[in-house]
């Protein structure tokens, strides 16, 4: 089997985005690796089995290009950023504990990860190229062409999309990422807390205070028109 890298075409940035210990820090408290198939894989992808990798890989990727794709909005690096996730995750996969579920363990580092991007000097003014949409109430906002609707009805929809992810992009770092999780990725509070390396009291928060800010800020958009 060729190197991972050269397989899957990784690049050797994934030391920016892993360099902070809260990358690699995991919950101490175990979990039942027989109640979660992809902590089984990841198990087997430790003691050598190359396939089981490529599983989580090709199941796992889109929905992490996604997320990443909506918290730093620009697809070009989120797809960098996700194969930077994975090509850290099989380089320490001897140091792997199933301490969580494993979509809980891989979004606590893919969080970091896009953390870790915006702090970066060159994320400040990057142009946006979103081909997802953002989402409110936990549903994708589209603007889908539709023979039933008039042109005027479609470029409405799109101006709100456009509207939807520039306050998006505004949001703390923190809400945004809590936001994403509970309501695009559907994690749970729980789950959310333990990617975010937080009290679930503390998510409740975040996610209410970015809703909140959405829909103010959606809704002071509306009225100056």
């Amino acid at each position: 089997m060729p190197p991972i890298g050269k397989q899957y075409g990784f690049r050797a940035r994934w030391r920016r985005n892993f360099s902070r210990p809260a990358a690699l820090q995991e919950v101490n408290k175990p979990v039942d690796s027989t109640a979660d198939p992809d902590v089984q894989l990841m198990l087997a992808v430790q003691r050598g089995q190359h396939s089981a990798f490529q599983e989580l890989f090709q199941k796992h990727l889109a929905g992490v290009v996604r997320f990443a794709a909506q918290f730093v909005g620009d697809k070009a690096r989120a797809e960098e950023l996700a194969q930077d996730v994975f090509l850290q995750i099989f380089r320490t996969r001897a140091r792997y504990v199933p301490s969580a579920r494993f979509r809980t363990w891989l979004y606590r580092m893919v969080a970091n990860a896009c953390l870790s991007e915006m702090r970066r000097t060159e994320y400040r003014g990057r142009t946006r190229s979103l081909d997802q949409s953002p989402v409110a109430g936990g549903k994708t906002i589209s603007a889908v062409d539709s023979p039933t609707r008039s042109s005027e009805e479609v470029a409405l929809d799109r101006e709100a999309v456009e509207k939807m992810r520039a306050i998006l992009g505004e949001l703390p770092a923190q809400q945004r990422a809590a936001l994403l999780l509970a309501r695009v990725e559907g994690l749970s509070y729980e789950e959310v807390a333990a990617s975010l390396s937080c009290s679930v009291s503390a998510v409740k928060s975040l996610v209410h205070r970015a809703t909140v800010t959405l829909r103010d800020r959606m809704r002071y958009e509306g009225e100056r028109e």
